[in-house]
């Protein structure tokens, strides 16, 4: 790690002797928040100098239209020169994960590096909170540290979470930026919820008349090595019948090592490999996960949800978790898939906590967020009224 920085950091000194440009990079893992960024800054200023780093085969799928796609790996010499280019001459840099190459690098005056996190809240702690960063070097944590320190923005879709980046980054509430989380803004699109659904439900006719559960795991670590899928998908079947069907998103890492579907032919079908998963969650008539963040942009649909956490002491543990799980969620905690079965078959289901949920978690997300985070980067008249009662944190446009 010490020589990749040590690479970048001279890379970075020498291609910062070329002037900043009007240009926005953007450094992805996960797709989905740049993506919706982008599309509003094209819809703008489509000459708008745009560059893409793609840190994951996932975000490298869904190559950004208009604009210059680099596959952002140090296994890539060239691409890697011409990724550090572009982070040491653009005037804003947008990422949306950890990034260590951040801790060598010395942007230059008037540079924006905003943090557009992947997710919308948290029930795992992360950041300098969570429970494996005890166990680093100190020189890994001082790491840490200068990553964090260069967030000059931190994108938040509610008061809750701005907390939770306070006390996992490090940083001052002053950096914390209310504009609520960009891809939320799909949720509150009626057109473009139909056309997603329709189109999914197209591709796999399998999927007509059935109601979807999409079970989405959290990757834990070890997994590479030895990974077991918690769920028993008879069992599944057979207590549901023919009424539903099952869609797995699993980490790509791990998606491979899952027992071959043709068994549950027609019942049970492997989703890992799709890019969005946004799209999987409008598609979705039920949720099941465990401490994943999606929850926190499903409960903007006002569906159930189901938690299978079926190693809560010993992920709690290890990881950490930012308070008791069960007060965490807004749905049944189970801890098989027989009770599974159960919560869904018996509707058992308390759909008023999921809106509580969703207000408290998407209080300044409400259709509009991509819009706010541009207006602010730009310093442009917004074209919008803030809601007042939204500034008071009082409730959430539902988006039905």
């Amino acid at each position: 790690m010490e020589l990749y920085l040590f690479a970048f950091r001279v890379l970075f000194t020498l291609c910062s002797v070329f002037p900043l440009r009007d240009k926005f990079t953007f450094v992805d893992t996960f797709a989905d928040n740049c993506r919706f960024v982008h599309e509003e800054l094209r819809r703008r200023d489509a000459d708008k100098r745009v560059v893409f780093l793609h840190a994951s085969s996932r975000s490298a799928s869904a190559r950004a239209a208009g604009a210059v796609n680099i596959r952002f790996s140090a296994r890539r010499p060239w691409d890697l020169v011409r990724a550090v280019y572009h982070v040491a001459t653009s005037r804003y840099i947008i990422v949306d994960n950890y990034y260590a190459f951040l801790a060598a690098a010395r942007f230059r005056p008037g540079v924006e590096c905003v943090q557009l996190w992947h997710a919308a809240g948290a029930l795992k702690t992360f950041g300098l909170c969570d429970e494996s960063v005890k166990e680093r070097t100190n020189r890994a944590k001082r790491r840490f540290r200068r990553v964090y320190q260069q967030f000059h923005k931190v994108v938040v879709g509610s008061d809750a979470m701005a907390r939770q980046f306070e006390q996992a980054f490090g940083l001052p509430a002053d950096r914390m930026v209310r504009t609520g989380v960009p891809r939320t803004d799909a949720f509150f699109d009626s057109q473009h919820r139909e056309r997603v659904v329709a189109r999914l439900r197209a591709e796999n006719p399998a999927l007509a008349g059935r109601r979807v559960i999409l079970y989405a795991p959290t990757f834990r670590d070890g997994e590479l090595g030895s990974f077991r899928l918690h769920l028993d998908i008879a069992g599944l079947q057979r207590g549901l019948g023919d009424g539903y069907a099952l869609i797995l998103r699993l980490h790509p890492a791990v998606k491979n090592r899952i027992a071959d579907l043709s068994a549950y032919r027609g019942f049970a079908f492997d989703y890992s490999d799709y890019a969005d998963a946004g799209d999987l969650l409008l598609l979705a008539d039920y949720l099941v996960t465990d401490y994943s963040s999606m929850p926190y942009e499903y409960a903007l649909l006002g569906r159930p949800m189901v938690f299978y956490p079926y190693d809560l002491s010993t992920y709690a543990r290890k990881r950490g978790l930012w308070a008791e799980y069960e007060s965490m969620v807004p749905g049944p905690v189970v801890f098989s898939t027989a009770e599974i079965v159960r919560v869904i078959r018996e509707n058992a289901f308390d759909l008023e906590r999921v809106q509580q949920f969703a207000a408290v978690w998407n209080q300044y997300s409400q259709g509009q967020s991509s819009q706010r985070l541009l207006d602010l980067l730009l310093a442009e008249t917004p074209s919008y009224a803030l809601p007042t009662d939204m500034a008071a944190g009082a409730g959430i446009r539902q988006p039905m």
